[in-house]
């Protein structure tokens, strides 16, 4: 009989090895990625390799990505509870899990309507109700704004001008810029209407593709 993985040890070992212990800090960051099942947002082929240490093909050239960038994106976001936030890109859902599960009002886009079908199914089985749209993520969602976060899990040429429009005055935008084989993970602040941005490290992410993306 094939043993059962026990994917919350599994869970609890990420928090620990791959998250805490690179200097994630957010309490609220880290009580999310302890909860929400990342075994549910790959393939089943994929189960026993939900916790390691890199992103996964979720299928249609996209992937989830590595749980350490999760935990580094939301925490640059500084999410509280009930705040309004746009994720571009919503892939597997994984992200945008850990948002709702700390509580905020999540608005998530995603192009390829058949992974934002996949997602939104596991989402709701898991019994997270985000706003998830089909459509082009780099012109953002204007019926919902202002965002007090903006989180985009694809990488762009530039910081889409669309996305800084709807940003609220103080708010931030998470978004890894570059060229189509490496990024930089960037945070921009907006102050007094402009952006104040500051880099975070080097990152690898699937291209933003649309009008104010990688056409």
């Amino acid at each position: 009989m094939e043993e059962k993985t026990d994917f919350e040890k599994l869970r609890r070992l990420m928090v620990d090895y791959q998250i805490c212990s690179r200097g994630i800090k957010n309490r609220m960051v880290i009580s999310a990625l302890l909860k929400v099942p990342r075994e549910e947002f790959v393939p089943d082929e994929l189960k026993q390799s939900a916790y390691d240490d890199c992103p996964l093909p979720i299928g249609y050239g996209q992937t989830i990505s590595q749980p350490y960038i999760v935990a580094l994106m939301t925490e640059l976001a500084k999410p509280e509870a009930g705040m309004r936030v746009l994720e571009i890109g919503t892939g597997s859902g994984y992200q945008t899990a850990i948002l709702c599960e700390i509580g905020c009002e999540v608005f998530s886009i995603e192009r390829i309507p058949e992974i934002a079908e996949k997602a939104e199914d596991i989402l709701k089985k898991l019994g997270y109700n985000p706003k998830i749209f089909v459509g082009d993520g780099t012109a953002g969602l204007q019926d919902y704004q202002p965002y007090q976060a903006i989180i985009v899990t694809a990488g762009a040429p530039d910081i889409p001008k669309p996305l800084i429009e709807q940003l609220d005055e103080g708010g931030r935008i998470i978004i890894p810029v570059g060229d189509l084989f490496s990024q930089t993970l960037i945070r921009g602040i907006k102050n007094k209407g402009k952006l104040i941005t500051e880099n975070h490290g080097g990152c690898q992410f699937v291209p933003l593709k649309g009008k104010y993306g990688w056409e």
